[in-house]
């Protein structure tokens, strides 16, 4: 495509014109920050119980999360507790080293928890991760100084 212009340069005009480009890359990348926060709605909905310390919990892994009404989701996916295992076995490929993470609200009760265990060793996983939320600074010094007086 060419373009004369009046003046002394009557040549081809062969510079690409980016600024449609950066548009639609511009529009994109806000379309997929408004939309981001709506692949976490379901771990919004679960308030992890405290823990004292631990490790870091890899976001790759299997994770299933329970919510306090007894909802169960596999990678926020939500899935009926009688399919629960089935569920499990499909994913136990992509599983590392055959590792489930189970995120728990803090007002589950301790038998929903068992019936993902149960269902994780019926899909055969050989190992299960509980998180939790880590203590801040403050709350551990509190329990160690509770711990001294006793």
């Amino acid at each position: 495509m060419s373009i004369k212009t009046s003046g002394k340069n009557d040549g081809i005009f062969n510079e690409i014109n980016i600024t449609p480009l950066t548009d639609i890359f511009l529009v994109l990348l806000i379309i997929m920050m408004v939309i981001a926060p709506m692949f976490q709605a379901v771990d919004q909905d679960i308030k992890l119980p405290s823990i004292n310390s631990g490790l870091s919990v890899d976001e790759k892994e299997v994770t299933v999360s329970v919510t306090k009404n007894s909802n169960f989701f596999v990678n926020s996916k939500n899935v009926a507790q009688t399919q629960l295992a089935e569920e499990l076995k499909a994913l136990l490929e992509q599983a590392k080293d055959k590792k489930l993470v189970v995120k728990a609200d803090a007002s589950t009760k301790t038998t929903e928890i068992m019936k993902v265990i149960k269902a994780a060793q019926e899909a055969g996983y050989e190992k299960l991760t509980v998180a939790g939320e880590p203590l801040t600074t403050v709350q551990q010094e509190d329990l160690e100084k509770q711990e001294e007086k006793e």
